[in-house]
């Protein structure tokens, strides 16, 4: 007797859910729906102007049309002794105000995360608050108080029997009111930021390196402030990139002068832009502004990419 075999039955396909891709089209379509105001305001007010400034900095205007000259602005710049001038001006605001900024933040972040501090909060707020002002309202108070005749600072000078100082109309004393008045902008700002990190960091740490016999000194330099690294490294990159591109205070308080003696990268694109009509070298400058921005930044992070790696 044969026996015969039986065939399996193949198993059924599973087929795609009716209606799947209808469905992920509506999805896609309501998906759109929602980000595309915001995509369209990122390429209408970001993305364009950025590529236009881009393609302008390779251009000249002749006879009312922009002409492509290809590299002849950026060579231009590096020829141009107001704007080398304007970069050592930035620099040193840079090595100046921003470790002494951040060293004046950190200071009272410690001081304000003391437990024996009374209304933490008032005074955490009190410090903050020049971070809020506008720009050119402090600039305008600071001009008043540096002003050379009847100014604040004159006065209290006076009163300790010094003689008065002309605080805008010297090269050095005008550096120095630029570097003041953005150090009492920022400090507390950052003083924040810092103060966030410290609470972030446990109370038993603090406890056991006590127990250890470290002094308050030792304890904030050798197990604190290692840890606090990547919130001075996010202040300290931060407030690189806010003097590089330091304009508002400068220019209110000195148009940057006297002598071009704090005059910024940013004050000089100004110039050239909307003083001189010269679009496309401000396009130019505005672009190597970028670029030592991005290098120094990246200078930053490989430094503490090998302080931490130790």
């Amino acid at each position: 007797m044969t026996m015969t075999p039986t065939r399996r039955r193949a198993a059924p396909r599973s087929r795609p859910a009716r209606g799947s891709g209808p469905r992920r089209r509506r999805t896609g379509l309501v998906a759109w729906f929602f980000a595309g105001p915001a995509a369209l305001l990122f390429v209408v007010f970001f993305a364009y102007p950025l590529g236009a400034s881009l393609y302008q900095s390779f251009t000249e205007r002749r006879g009312g049309v922009d002409v492509w000259v290809g590299l002849a602005q950026y060579r231009r710049l590096a020829h141009d002794p107001a704007f080398a001038h304007s970069m050592l001006n930035a620099g040193l605001i840079l090595v100046v105000q921003v470790p002494l900024m951040i060293i004046l933040a950190l200071v009272l972040a410690v001081l304000l995360n003391q437990s024996w501090l009374r209304v933490r909060g008032t005074w955490r707020a009190v410090y903050f608050l020049p971070a809020v002002t506008t720009l050119v309202a402090y600039a305008v108070v600071f001009q008043v108080l540096l002003k050379t005749d009847g100014g604040l600072a004159n006065q209290a000078l006076h009163a300790l029997g010094l003689g008065q100082v002309d605080w805008l109309n010297s090269p050095g004393w005008a550096r120095v009111s630029v570097i003041g008045s953005i150090t009492w902008r920022w400090t507390g700002y950052n003083a924040v930021i810092l103060l966030a990190g410290l609470q972030a960091i446990g109370k038993e740490q603090y406890e056991a390196a006590a127990l250890d016999g470290a002094g308050v000194f030792r304890v904030y330099t050798r197990v604190i402030l290692p840890q606090l690294r990547p919130v001075v490294l996010f202040c300290v990159i931060t407030s690189t990139i806010g003097t590089l591109q330091l304009f508002d205070e400068n220019y209110v308080l000195t148009r940057g002068g006297p002598g071009d003696a704090t005059l910024t990268p940013v004050v000089y694109l100004y110039k050239i832009g909307f003083q001189q009509l010269d679009f496309g070298y401000a396009a130019a400058i505005a672009w190597v502004v970028v670029a030592v921005i991005a290098a120094v930044s990246l200078v930053q992070f490989a430094l503490y990419g090998r302080e931490r790696d130790r």
